[in-house]
């Protein structure tokens, strides 16, 4: 799959910004391989993130956005920083950029995809924080065979 390498500013709700250059698979591609169902209408990232606390005390992080966001040239699937790999403080394995969003959207730890019609089934139904489901790492070639997508029937 092609790479693209941008180079965006990152925004955080926070206050802070810094740019950086960002190289990863086009998210469009990738949807455009694993062929959505036509029902589809928002991408969820399932993280690898592992909070304390959590709600349902599974502590798993997942942050969503729609497919016009998901569509958009500029967003990626990231694996690589400033010309290197992508370090883990900063979202290794896989990272998601969203150049249209501010940073609290940009997935880190990305370790699958899901598309799903609306949100009624998942976690407290607002996002962010989910039942823990099965943990893989993706490695290797972006590709629709890598479980990278999971679909979801509503």
């Amino acid at each position: 799959m092609p790479a693209r390498t941008q180079i965006t500013r990152h925004d955080c709700v926070e206050g802070w910004s810094a740019i950086g250059q960002w190289t990863g698979a086009q998210l469009s591609r990738i949807l455009d391989m694993a062929q959505l169902q036509p029902n589809a209408r928002y991408l969820v990232f399932h993280c690898m993130d592992d909070f304390l606390g959590s709600r349902d005390g599974s502590g798993l992080y997942y942050e969503s956005i729609d497919l016009v966001d998901a569509y958009h040239p500029q967003t990626i699937i990231a694996y690589s920083m400033n010309g290197e790999v992508l370090p883990i403080r900063h979202g290794a394995p896989l990272r998601l950029r969203v150049e249209r969003q501010l940073g609290y959207k940009m997935a880190k730890y990305v370790q699958r995809i899901e598309a799903v019609e609306s949100f009624s089934k998942m976690g407290d139904r607002q996002g962010r924080l989910l039942g823990r489901p099965r943990l893989r790492m993706v490695r290797g070639d972006l590709n629709a065979q890598s479980n990278i997508l999971h679909h979801r029937r509503a």
